[in-house]
C-alpha cells in the first residue's frame, strides 16, 4: 500500500529526476531517454512520467521540443526533494528511499556544532536506501524550536517536504564533513564497530541560521559521497 503521507508518485519522479540534474548526471542541453524507456525504467505508466515531465517543463528545468524530445533547460537552480543528497551506489545512481526507525525528542549532543535556540532537538534515526538497497543509517536532530512534536508517521515521506509543507522551514544551505567512523550499535547496515564511511552535515534555514544537524554513516561497500561541479 502506498504511504498516503507521501507526495503524488509524479512529483516524487519530477524529484528523482531534478536530483539527476541536480548531482550532475543530466546536464544542460541533454536530451532525455525516449520516454517509454524512462517509464519502464521507473515502473510507472506514459502518462504519470509525462506529468512529471510537465511539472519540470512548467518550473523551467526541461524543454519540450516537438518532434525531437524533452531536453535539460536549467541546472543552476536544480532541486528538489533530494537537492542536497549526495550518496550513491558504488556503480552509480540509485533513487533515495528512507525508512524511519525512531524519533525522540531529547537534549542535544554534547558534541555537536550550535545549531538553533533551544536546548533540546527532535533525534530522528533513519535507514536510507539507494534503488532499494540498504546503505545508511542517519541520525538527524532538528531544533526543537522548529516543532513542538513530531511523529514516526509524519516523516514517513520526504523529510524536507515535511519541512517544507508542515513546519514552514527551507533548508537553504548545507555543508558536509566527510571521514571514517566506527559503525553504530544501531541501525543493522553494519556489525557495530565495522569501518565505514561518515558524514557530519550542518543545514541552514531560509534565513541564514542553522536549524539542523545530522550524522550519516555508510556502508563504502554500496554507496560513495559524490560531488559534481
Amino acid at each position: 500500500m502506498s504511504d498516503p503521507k507521501a507526495p503524488p508518485l509524479y512529483l516524487q519522479i519530477a524529484d528523482a529526476l531534478l536530483h539527476d540534474i541536480a548531482a550532475g548526471r543530466l546536464v544542460e542541453g541533454e536530451r532525455l531517454r525516449p520516454e517509454r524507456e524512462m517509464a519502464s525504467d521507473f515502473g510507472i505508466s506514459v502518462g504519470t512520467l509525462r506529468k512529471a515531465l510537465a511539472d519540470l517543463t512548467a518550473k523551467g528545468h526541461l524543454e519540450r521540443r516537438q518532434g525531437s524530445g524533452n531536453y535539460v533547460r536549467e541546472t543552476r537552480n536544480a532541486g528538489g526533494i533530494y537537492a542536497f543528497f549526495r550518496l550513491e551506489l558504488v556503480t552509480g545512481g540509485g533513487q533515495p528511499s528512507a525508512t524511519v526507525l525512531s524519533v525522540d525528542l531529547m537534549d542535544k549532543p554534547e558534541d555537536a556544532p550550535g545549531f538553533g535556540m533551544s536546548q533540546r532537538a527532535h533525534r530522528i534515526r533513519r535507514l536510507r536506501l539507494l534503488g532499494g538497497v540498504p546503505a545508511v543509517i542517519e541520525e538527524i536532530w532538528l531544533d526543537h524550536a522548529w516543532a513542538r512534536t513530531l511523529s514516526q508517521d509524519d516523516l514517513e515521506g520526504s523529510l524536507y517536504h515535511h519541512y517544507r509543507s508542515r513546519l514552514g522551514l527551507m533548508i537553504s544551505r548545507v555543508e558536509d564533513r566527510i571521514g571514517v567512523a566506527a559503525m553504530p550499535n544501531w541501525g543493522g547496515l553494519l556489525p557495530p564497530g565495522s569501518a565505514c564511511g561518515f558524514i557530519e552535515r550542518l543545514s541552514w534555514d531560509q534565513n541564514g541560521v542553522p536549524a539542523e544537524y545530522s550524522r550519516n554513516w555508510f556502508d563504502p561497500g554500496v554507496a560513495r559521497y559524490v560531488s559534481r561541479i
